[in-house]
Parts: C-alpha cells; structure tokens; sequence
C-alpha cells in the first residue's frame, strides 16, 4: 500500500470515528514558531503551562527519532447553551468558557487519537506514532496551521471555514511518510474586532499573545489576582471567550456532534454562592470531569468571590464573611474580605476591624485594609501590622 493509499484510508476511518476535520504535514522542524517562542520567552509572555524546552516544542524527531509526518486533527465542539439557567439577584450564577464544557476535551482527543493508533498498527504493525493534546510537547496550532486544517488567527486561535475557532485540537507523529497538506490562506483581513475588545489588552498585536495578562490564564492562577486585573473577569469561573465571540467567521457556528461534549447548563453556568463552601470531594463529583477542573477548586471559588463583587451581591455578604473570618487559606480570605469592600455595604465595617484586629497574614492584612478603604474608611498603614 502506498502513502498516499493509506492517508485516504485514514481520512476515511477518521470520520467513522468522529474526527470532524483531519490535515497531514511533515515532521520538519518549525523553524518559523522558533523564532515567535524565542520572543514571547525574551518578553515575559508565555504562561508556564508550556513545555520549557523550546527544541522538543519545534523539532518533531526530538520526540519520535523516526518521525517522518504529523497527522493533526480537529473536533468541533458546541458555543451555545441550550436552556441556558438566568443568573437572579437571589442567585447569581458564573461561566465556564465553552472549551471546559462537557467531558475533559484532552480525555475525548485522545480517545480519537487512540483509534487512529490502532487502525495504523492494524495496518503497518511496525508503525511507530506518538499522540498528544493540548499538554504535548509541541504546538497544536503551529502543526493545525501547517496541516490545512485552518489559519492562525489575530486572536492566536485557529480558525476553520467550517467550524471557526470552536474546535479542540490534537496531533500524532508518525514514521509514516503521509503527502502533506497545503496551509490554508490567512482570512482574517482587515479585521481586528478581536483586539479591539479583548478585556485586558492581552492581545498585543495581531497572532501575539501576552498569557499574563489573559483573562483565560488569570482563571487559572492560583494566588491573589492583580488588583487591575479583578474587575475585568467579570462572572468569569474558568477561561474567557471574548476574543472569539466577536469573531465574525464565529457567527452561527454551534455544532453538538459529539455526545462526550454536550454541556450540563448547571454546571457550565453554576450558582455562585455554593461554590464558595464546596469541599474537595463535592467540588471532584461535581466538576472533576470538566476540563476547567484541573487546577483544582482554590483559583476557581476566588473566581466566583470576584464574580460576587462584581455583582454586588449583598445577599452572599454572610458568605464572604464567613470566609474572611474561617477559610484557612490566605487567598480565599483575602480576597472575601476585598469583595466585601466592593460590594459597599455600610454596614460590613466593623466586621471587617474586627475581623482585622486577629488577621496574621500580611497579604490577607493588606486586602482587609483594601477593603475598609473601599468602603471609604481610612486606614492608617500600621492598622494590623501589630497582629502580625
């Protein structure tokens, strides 16, 4: 059987599997995003979450000494909710952004990815591949692009005609020396809606990313968030969407192909205040299967505090206090008694001085004070260094 025998064979059992678009590039080295990781290195942008070396990110034979091709592929998930839960006074409710909806988007590519291992070995039993999503060492959007299966976009997503930029993506490096496909044209043209509107500037220019000032990655930040950064995650529990909402080629794209990624309308949209008290194993039943999940439930209940605040919600005033006053961690307390600040009620002063007077963390110390100058107290800056 030839190579080229065989991609159709692939290309055809990827869609018995439910592969919504598959694409084929060699395994050269991708001399180009070298250069663009060099930067974003040298200028402080990348996140942390990447994979340190730059040489496995760009040189496939570093991962697969035999490596000859890269199968990449795409899944098309869902961008709208159907009965979608309205967020009351009563009940106010956060978001998840649609890539954490439905199950673990690693655990379903992989999944498919696992398939197409099988379906070669049966195949060419001496075949060697190497699958990754998401957490590989290389970059699923360098090797879609270079696959055809969509443009790089000004937003740094890739965007498919088909589905737009609602698509998760993931890769195989094979042995087998498949024909490449042709990168597809840029299409974003003048456009720049996304960096227009992107919440925090994290969009410097267009295709380049500064990840510390994403709200996508602030979600997932573990300490206290930035004050300028607090009051533009909104109701936002996991992720930020924004910069693919606007998107024109977005417009009308929902599709609902895959069972695995159907959304639960309560969890996509959860209540914020029961939230704030989930326990470990409560917060893993609940949400463990979530994508968003992996951080583990601290960053995302500072997430709904923030989300409280900026709803001024007065009825989770209880809540909060509660927090500020018996939650072990620093984080929560602080941020609890900040929120209490910024929802202004009045009355919440002397809870927060006393609250202060037995505080011995500086940083929770520092956020209490934050939060009496808010309510238009004035605060002296020696007020609870003596606890401390």
């Amino acid at each position: 059987m030839n190579s080229e025998q065989l991609k159709q064979e692939v290309i055809a059992y990827s869609k018995e599997i439910g592969i919504d678009k598959i694409g084929f590039t060699s395994a050269s080295m991708f001399e180009e995003l070298k250069q663009r990781l060099i930067n974003q290195q040298e200028l402080g942008y990348q996140s942390g979450f990447e994979e340190p070396d730059i040489e496995k990110r760009v040189t496939p034979i570093k991962l697969l000494p035999k490596a000859s091709s890269i199968i990449s592929i795409a899944l098309a998930y869902p961008s709208k909710l159907k009965d979608a839960p309205k967020s009351t006074k009563e009940d106010r409710r956060g978001i998840f952004c649609r890539a954490s909806w439905g199950q673990d988007y690693h655990m379903v590519l992989r999944d498919r990815l696992a398939k197409l291992e099988a379906f070669l070995k049966e195949k060419l039993p001496d075949v060697e591949v190497k699958s990754m999503v998401d957490t590989g060492e290389l970059s699923d959007r360098a090797v879609a692009e270079r696959a055809g299966i969509g443009w790089s976009g000004k937003n740094c997503a890739i965007i498919t005609p088909e589905f737009g930029s609602y698509v998760y993506l993931g890769e195989m490096i094979t042995n087998v020396p498949f024909p490449p496909d042709q990168p597809m044209e840029d299409q974003c043209g003048t456009c720049r809606k996304c960096l227009d509107v992107c919440p925090t500037g994290a969009l410097v220019q267009p295709g380049q990313l500064d990840s510390s000032k994403c709200i996508a990655f602030l979600t997932q930040t573990k300490g206290f968030l930035a004050d300028e950064y607090r009051t533009k995650i909104g109701n936002r529990i996991y992720g930020c969407d924004t910069c693919q909402t606007v998107c024109p080629v977005n417009k009308g794209k929902d599709f609902h192909f895959h069972e695995e990624m159907e959304p639960d309308p309560e969890l996509a949209k959860p209540k914020l205040k029961p939230l704030l008290t989930m326990s470990n194993r409560e917060f893993k039943e609940t949400f463990g299967h979530m994508s968003g999940s992996w951080r583990g439930k601290k960053p995302l209940q500072r997430n709904a505090i923030l989300a409280l605040a900026h709803f001024k919600d007065t009825t989770a005033l209880k809540d909060l206090l509660k927090l500020a006053k018996e939650d072990p961690r620093p984080v929560i307390r602080g941020t609890a008694a900040w929120a209490i600040g910024k929802i202004g009620d009045q009355t919440m002063k002397d809870e927060l001085k006393a609250l202060l007077l037995n505080e011995k963390d500086e940083q929770v110390i520092e956020e209490m004070n934050k939060g009496l100058r808010l309510l238009g107290e004035e605060v002296e800056p020696e007020v609870g260094k003596s606890t401390s």
